[in-house]
């Protein structure tokens, strides 16, 4: 599939490296020549400098035979236009990135419909509804939803004194209180499909698929039940912060958000509801954070724009015992470094991004078998969960589980039927109008019957 990626930033070579994994066929866009030659030395892309709202600039790059037009600059109104620009030149599909908050209320339906755009793409709202899900379940590190919130996949960390450790799968299945499969472990550098012998150890990340309404039931049967806090610190007053104070607030929960700049303050004071708390300082100094109550406080978010910031100030937060610690980290090396020193909740808004549109590019590639809806990396991207709609032709409809011939790098994770919601085991079968989702590792689906050998 033919896409083009205008804007090289860091968003857009995180685009760049998720579609140049999927084999597509890229061409890339920025007015600055120093990054287009970094692009070119570090991917196997085509580049081209110049303006994306410049025609003759589309049209040397083949914008009209385009299947998928990306626009990700630090311009809103550019993304715009030269998603206006490219429908109109012919391209099949296009996404604009559109981050400002007066596009991102109720004229966001209109913009998307006026100038025919296939996604309106927010990284900061994505990020905020990412954080959300994780304060909700402070004893995740990652939840991933499938079929409109049906099934819930928890990634969690086993930790030090855990009853899970030296517990093999098949067993605790057997004592557990609701189904649940555990799709996928991480142990060290090593990636595993996990059979029911595989015994779980301290330290190994694992991921289970249950139910949502089960979801609760689940981490106090297995002695992982954390309680949700309502009490929240966010440091950074960006607009990832703006969506995610909103967010809480309308859902309970009181915030506090520390800023330096007293302009972005007095800002933010007046467009946030009540409950939401402005305090202007520097918090990166010891002696706010202690006054603003970071030693009772339930979560820490560390959202400003610097990596190294956020870094340091939630291993001290983590220090100060605050039960659920978050940091954005969008550099992924320093994501992996903190992750190895132990902060176990970092996100990364560009990689989100990439996800989202590697997603869509893959729903874009349908067959006559199934169709992707979702899709989600795994384990610092060494796994993936996809959820497929399974149409006509597909040839795993009417097989037991158990009998199916699946490659030994995938499993079967979760089954939607209608109002139907189904954590599978051998018995089961797969009808046509199902949602299945799959887990593979070292893999990258666009078709459910790829899963077979």
């Amino acid at each position: 599939m033919r896409v083009v990626i205008v804007g090289c930033g860091k968003v857009g070579k995180a685009i760049i490296d998720s579609m140049a994994e999927d084999k597509h066929d890229i061409i890339a866009i920025d007015n600055d020549s120093d990054v287009i030659e970094d692009v070119t030395n570090t991917y196997d892309v085509m580049a081209v400098c110049g303006s994306a709202t410049s025609r003759e600039m589309l049209l040397s790059a083949s914008v009209p035979k385009a299947d998928l037009f990306i626009a990700v600059t630090e311009s809103d109104e550019v993304n715009m236009l030269s998603c206006f620009l490219a429908r109109r030149m012919g391209a099949k599909h296009t996404v604009a990135r559109i981050r400002e908050t007066e596009y991102n209320e109720d004229g966001l339906n209109y913009i998307t419909k006026e100038l025919e755009l296939s996604m309106a793409l927010n990284p900061e709202r994505l990020t905020a509804e990412t954080l959300f899900d994780q304060l909700k379940l402070p004893s995740a590190v990652s939840v991933d939803n499938f079929a409109g919130k049906k099934l819930q996949m928890l990634e969690l960390i086993i930790k030090e004194g855990s009853p899970l450790i030296d517990v093999n799968l098949m067993d605790l299945r057997k004592k557990c209180a609701v189904q649940f499969i555990a799709c996928v472990v991480q142990r060290e550098d090593e990636v595993y499909i996990p059979t029911g012998a595989f015994t779980l150890q301290e330290g190994d990340k694992v991921a289970f698929m249950v139910k949502r309404s089960d979801t609760h039931k689940f981490l106090k049967s297995i002695g992982a039940v954390q309680k949700q806090g309502r009490d929240v610190i966010i440091l950074g007053g960006s607009t990832t912060s703006y969506y995610l104070a909103k967010i809480l607030v309308s859902n309970g929960f009181s915030v506090k958000i520390i800023e330096r700049d007293e302009q972005r303050c007095e800002e933010l004071a007046e467009i946030l509801p009540a409950g939401a708390t402005l305090i202007h300082g520097d918090g990166m100094n010891h002696d706010l954070l202690w006054e603003e109550g970071i030693k009772s406080t339930d979560a820490f978010v560390a959202l400003t724009g610097t990596d190294e910031e956020n870094i340091l100030i939630s291993f001290y937060a983590a220090s100060q015992e605050v039960p659920k610690v978050i940091a954005k980290v969008n550099h992924a090396e320093l994501a992996d470094l903190a992750e190895k020193l132990g902060l176990e909740n970092v996100v990364a808004p560009r990689k989100l991004v990439a996800d989202a549109l590697t997603r869509y590019a893959r729903a874009l590639k349908n067959t006559l078998s199934s169709k992707v809806e979702t899709m989600y990396s795994l384990m610092d991207d060494r796994a993936e969960a996809l959820e497929f709609a399974v149409l006509a032709d597909c040839k795993l409809v009417g097989i037991a589980l158990k009998d199916l011939k699946l490659k030994q790098n995938f499993i079967i994770a979760g089954i939607i039927r209608g109002k139907e919601t189904i954590i599978p085991s051998g018995d089961d079968k797969i009808l046509e109008g199902d949602s299945v989702i799959v887990v593979a590792t070292d893999a990258h689906l666009y078709d459910l019957s790829d899963a077979l050998r």
